[in-house]
């Protein structure tokens, strides 16, 4: 499927509302809502089958999803405030959970579940810019390079502040 160009058009969301959907383990989309195809612009249709990476928009550092990747991988829950990109272009920013789905019998994890809801504009105003910064370091130097700097980043507003940290105070002030 093409991607969508994107342009400088923000989808306010209803904050009464979840986006919900769901994924195996390859990310590849098991399920959705009807918001989540109303707001994407896609159908259920087009959307289940599709990896999740469909609604990923160009802003967002490569090295959030790393990061989020692992930690659901590892059975660890994220919170995470994302940048999605619509099938018409325009673009809508998310304060994602995580749910890991495991199997009964066996405990293995066997998808993720993630409900997403509006952000507050003040939340997207102060991580736009290390997430412009961390992109920028990825263009030019890679993803371990801009892992780095966030680390750093973090490092820097205290000695235990974590992305899990950084998020789950963003969440807590929302």
């Amino acid at each position: 499927m093409k991607r969508p160009t994107p342009i400088d058009e923000e989808i306010i969301l209803d904050r009464t509302k979840y986006i919900e959907s769901q994924t195996d383990t390859k990310g590849i989309i098991t399920f959705c809502n009807d918001y989540f195809a109303e707001i994407s612009g896609y159908t259920k249709e087009e959307l289940i089958g599709q990896p999740h990476s469909i609604v990923r928009h160009p802003d967002m550092p490569k090295v959030m999803f790393k990061l989020l990747w692992e930690r659901v991988q590892s059975g660890k829950n994220i919170l995470a405030v994302i940048k999605n990109l619509a099938k018409d272009g325009r673009y809508y920013w998310v304060f994602t959970h995580f749910e890991i789905l495991r199997d009964l019998n066996t405990k293995e994890i066997v998808g993720y579940k993630a409900y997403r809801k509006a952000t507050s504009k003040h939340i997207t105003e102060v991580l736009l810019p290390l997430y412009k910064k961390l992109v920028e370091i990825e263009t030019n130097d890679g993803i371990e390079a801009s892992e780095k700097y966030l680390n750093d980043f973090l490092k820097g507003k205290g000695n235990h502040i974590t992305i899990d940290n950084l998020m789950e105070e963003i969440y807590r002030f929302y």
